[in-house]
């Protein structure tokens, strides 16, 4: 990615006491017979007393069974720990030997190891470094038949196009045993489902449940040989779901520093380490946000007091933009951000509103476009991947469906159509050409003796509309444990055009939310829409919720629903 390039051409500079800028690496560099040795220092994660930093060494010299790297600070920063190597510190200069696992340095090879520390004033990048006593990053003057007398370009990173290509998927082993404890269960136990990240706690595994970097150690373990993708949610922003009550966060509407402190900056940190390097590390970032600004703010009928205070303090843009920031530094990190479904956002007046939105966050806080990989489409919500029996083009007696009080002058009837020219959309607006979309598939498969075998009858166009589609919902604004719904497609890669993958982000039997109040710990309040007797609101036209009874609160297993998602899964469960 361009951002990769752009730190690395910034670091030529050596521009000491600019955190987070890297010095003069450049292990693609085809001179590398009048360089002996390159570093690469990176601060990842700055917050004013302490910071985190990764340090890449290439070796041009002859080969070495084992290394060390010196360099000295001008401040007064203070290593507390390291990892992939054993680091010390003896008044300003700080030594960096090898482990036992990785001592081993061929000419032209690379290894890295990171670090924690403190420091107060500024936070200095070094000058200089050497390797076993040899100052790197300096031509020796040697040059050689193919040094060009300068930098070539770096290239463009690590990523791959699609991480979810030739990669198996994260089986989350927690998950994964609740399922499997199920009658039946076992048919659906070994799928790769989402990682939720949902508040500070769950970083390091609170109630007993694993933390991102068990969940990583685990991830390497299923890796083997091959190549394999992991799907974590990052979802904490201050005032959080600001429409919804079910799913309200543990940061109020003003703390963006502790979001950006407490929460993103020690995901970063774990992310960057180099123990994780071989993973494709997939984030969906802050699910519902972004599209909350666009239809439920004022002067919408649609609007909420707490949507409002979110787009007056610009605290979802400032987020989600130093989330793509801070996570998109790290190589094998593909951020995907979140498009809402085609039931919320497929209205002309939505639509390209969302884009733009969604890019403003992604200029923000240091951010790029190029930080965004693509985008996801369905993440915990029902809407039917394909109505196969009525198109969006479709009329009865002179009347398009459009008119239908089911699709109530959407463009769209289904998720794959909206997908794809989200997509389309997305890269008109200025994002790169190669974005790819994801669909969540966890529960829109709307199986069962519900489903419709054809289309419905042309009596009228709602007659004909309801008659034959999937999508068996009151409405498409109904959002939270769906009466009726069923797993939908098997996550899979490259299912379509434009598509990077069918994914179960939300872990299917994971509540969308409790169905009367519940006291908790957690911040999630009591949403009406998740109450079976409720009547509605304007963002589902007034409708009854559709709720299924006695859920337990958001991320609790509920046992019933998996149940019915199993039996009315589409394609069925054999």
């Amino acid at each position: 990615m361009s951002r990769t390039r752009t730190a690395l051409l910034a670091a030529m500079a050596l521009v000491a006491g600019a955190s987070g800028t890297a010095v003069a690496a450049y292990p693609g560099d085809v001179g590398i017979s009048a360089i002996p040795c390159t570093v690469d220092y990176k601060v990842q994660n700055d917050w004013g007393t302490g910071f985190t930093a990764n340090v890449t060494i290439t070796n041009n010299s002859a080969p070495k069974s084992s290394w060390a790297v010196k360099w000295s600070y001008a401040g007064n920063q203070k290593v507390t720990s390291g990892w992939n190597a054993k680091v010390s510190q003896s008044g300003t200069a700080v030594t960096a030997l090898n482990e036992n696992y990785n001592g081993t340095l061929a000419t032209g090879g690379s290894t890295s190891f990171g670090f924690q520390g403190t420091y107060s004033g500024t936070n200095a990048v070094p000058a200089t470094f050497t390797l076993d006593g040899v100052t790197c990053n300096v031509d020796d003057g040697g040059g050689g038949p193919t040094d060009p007398g300068g930098p070539t370009d770096p290239g463009t990173g690590t990523r791959v196009d699609n991480p979810y290509s030739g990669a198996k998927v994260y089986v989350n082993p927690e998950w994964s045993a609740n399922a499997a404890a199920e009658p039946g269960g076992s048919r659906i136990a070994n799928q790769p489902t989402g990682v939720w990240l949902d508040r500070v706690a769950a970083i390091a595994g609170a109630g007993g449940k694993m933390g991102l970097r068990a969940h990583l150690d685990e991830a390497l373990k299923q890796k083997g040989s091959g190549e394999l993708a992991v799907q974590l949610v990052i979802y904490d922003l201050p005032g959080r779901d600001c429409a919804a009550l079910a799913s309200n966060g543990e940061f109020g509407p003003t703390d963006i520093d502790k979001y950006k402190t407490q929460y993103i900056d020690p995901i970063a940190a774990i992310l960057a380490d180099p123990k994780y390097a071989s993973l494709r590390i997939v984030t969906t970032v802050e699910l519902d946000s972004l599209p909350n600004l666009v239809t439920n703010v004022s002067p919408r009928n649609t609007a909420t007091p707490n949507c409002d205070t979110m787009k007056t303090n610009g605290n979802y843009i400032k987020g989600v933009g130093y989330a793509l920031n801070k996570l998109g530094d790290v190589p094998n990190v593909y951020n995907y951000v979140d498009a809402g479904h085609h039931g919320w956002l497929g209205w002309d007046d939505n639509f390209s509103a969302t884009v733009q939105t969604i890019k403003q966050a992604a200029t923000a806080e240091g951010a790029s476009v190029n930080d965004v990989h693509g985008f996801i489409t369905n993440t915990a919500n029902y809407s039917a991947l394909k109505e196969p029996y009525y198109t969006i083009n479709d009329s009865v007696n002179g009347k398009s469906v459009r008119e239908s009080k089911w699709v109530d002058w959407n463009r769209y009837v289904d998720e794959l159509s909206y997908a794809q020219a989200f997509r389309q959309e997305a890269v008109n607006q200025g994002f790169p050409s190669g974005v790819g979309m994801l669909i969540d598939t966890s529960r829109n498969g709307w199986g069962g003796s519900a489903r419709p075998t054809g289309p419905g009858a042309k009596t009228d166009v709602d007659t004909y509309v309801d008659g034959g589609r999937i999508d068996r919902r009151l409405n498409t604004g109904n959002w939270c444990n769906q009466s009726g719904a069923g797993l939908g497609e098997r996550p899979q890669a490259s299912p379509a055009a434009g598509i990077d993958a069918y994914v179960w982000i939300k872990p299917p039997g994971e509540s969308d939310g409790a169905s009367s109040a519940i006291p908790n710990d957690e911040g999630k309040g009591f949403d009406r829409m998740c109450d079976p007797t409720y009547t509605g609101n304007p963002r589902n036209n007034n409708h009854m919720s559709g709720a299924l009874p006695n859920a337990p609160l958001s991320g609790h297993w509920f046992s019933a629903q998996f149940q019915q998602l199993m039996q009315n899964a589409y394609p069925p469960l054999s």
